[in-house]
């Protein structure tokens, strides 16, 4: 998340003969050497062999001697002999993807080992679907990103959130989605290519619409816009109202999904006085990292597992953190995680939102009692795991020891290629940032 077998015992076909077995046991208790019975009779041996065999000794001697010369010589010429067939070109992609692996041994597949902290649950619930789930939907994603409009989505969601979005969506099934934060509305594209007959409502500052202009972007024709100059915050719109003209409800049918960078707090509060249940967050940033408050930040709690930190600079986090942060750009040593006196929580000490146009340093009492709240409302919690390890993907930008383990795990080069995740650019697995989805009451 190895046992050992003795082997079958010997059939009566193999069983040592009695009288045998007696005969060895005998000669193992013998010592290994055996003295001459007398003196004399040692003395009368040694006589008998230098005079019988002294031009016989001469011989071997120079045979032994001439044995070597021959042995050096042989070893010489396999030492500095190169036949042609060994001079095979490299094949410079291999050495490339060899060269990254090295580099990333003993780093890129100890997934967790910073520890990964997840938010406790009133009850405990866990999501019904499985890895086998993940495995067969992942296989069936990949052909429909292909067609997608927004091939080059920089600044937006890569594939992983992409492909989480897209399945938790069409598992949940809902009536309605809610997004807010479109940008260029590739989200909403994934969103219809999950529930192609759900309602969507989409909140943005700018319409997606205005990217046209510039290039490649998506405008759904059966998606209620609030954005441009129409623009409402999520937390500023009469939900009640919006949704009775759209003829919603039932809340639990309604999954919203947050992308705006605001302070996840904020944003589940506001859920939660509204009344809808499922969220998705698509930044849930980890600790020291990110531009709002996240999730994951508010439950790194030291009583969680996998959660709280030291500032001590000769630690075993900040030694294994130094290396790490070498090859993961997400990856953060400990002066860039422990702000003054000490403060490693949110980022330096300070709720970020906003998209870090607004900081606020909270204490570590306050930051303690916004976890208490979101376990006393969380039913369920669940971070989408990278599709995979980054030995096959490449990635630097998430750091994998504070990460659960991928659906498909590093080393696994034949599945990664047979399922399609080889065809796709690189670039598209550099956006993770542990998506979240959450149940709330």
């Amino acid at each position: 998340m190895l046992s050992s077998r003795r082997g079958a015992p010997n059939s009566g076909e193999d069983e040592e003969d009695p009288a045998s077995a007696s005969a060895v046991t005998a000669d193992a208790d013998e010592p290994k050497t055996h003295p001459p019975a007398t003196l004399a009779a040692y003395a009368r041996s040694i006589v008998f062999l230098t005079t019988s065999s002294a031009s016989s000794h001469c011989l071997a001697i120079s045979l032994f001697v001439a044995f070597l010369f021959t042995l050096f010589g042989f070893c010489l010429l396999i030492r500095f002999s190169r036949p042609a067939f060994c001079d095979a070109p490299v094949d410079p992609l291999m050495a490339r993807s060899a060269a990254f692996n090295a580099k990333m041994e003993g780093l890129a597949s100890d997934f967790g080992s910073l520890g990964v902290p997840w938010c406790r649950t009133k009850q405990g619930k866990t999501v019904p679907w499985t890895q086998t789930d993940l495995l067969t939907a992942l296989e069936q994603f990949i052909p429909i990103y292909s067609t997608r409009p927004i091939k080059n989505n920089m600044y937006g969601m890569g594939f992983d959130h992409s492909f989480g979005l897209w399945f938790i969506t069409r598992f949940l099934n809902p009536n309605l989605v809610i997004e807010s934060g479109a940008f260029k509305g590739h989200s909403t594209w994934v969103l219809r290519q999950a529930v192609p007959n759900a309602r969507i409502i989409s909140l943005s500052p700018r319409h997606p619409e205005k990217y046209l202009k510039k290039g490649p972007a998506y405008v759904d024709r059966n998606c209620t816009y609030f954005a441009g100059k129409d623009f409402v915050d999520f937390g500023s719109v009469e939900w009640k109202k919006v949704l009775k003209k759209h003829g919603v409800e039932d809340l639990s049918r309604v999954l919203v999904f947050f992308d705006d960078h605001q302070n996840e707090l904020k944003r589940l509060k506001q859920a939660l006085k509204a009344g809808f249940r499922h969220l998705i967050f698509e930044d849930n940033y980890d600790t020291g990292t990110g531009d709002h408050y996240s999730l994951r930040q508010i439950c790194d709690q030291s009583y969680i597992r996998g959660g709280g930190h030291s500032c001590f600079k000769h630690s075993d986090e900040a030694i294994i953190r130094s290396k790490r942060h070498k090859l993961f750009e997400k990856s953060v040593n400990i002066d860039e995680l422990c702000g003054k006196n000490e403060a490693w929580w949110g980022v330096r000490g300070y709720a970020r939102d906003n998209f870090n146009h607004s900081n606020k340093y909270i204490s570590h009492s306050e930051h303690f009692q916004n976890s208490r709240f979101v376990e006393s409302v969380l039913d369920l919690y669940w971070e989408l795991p990278p599709v995979a390890g980054p030995s096959l993907t490449h990635q630097t930008r998430f750091d994998p020891a504070r990460s659960v383990e991928p659906i498909v795990a590093d080393g696994r080069f034949g599945l990664f290629e047979r399922i399609g995740l080889g065809k796709l650019d690189k670039m598209v697995f550099n956006g993770y940032t542990q998506m979240v989805y959450v149940m709330i009451s």
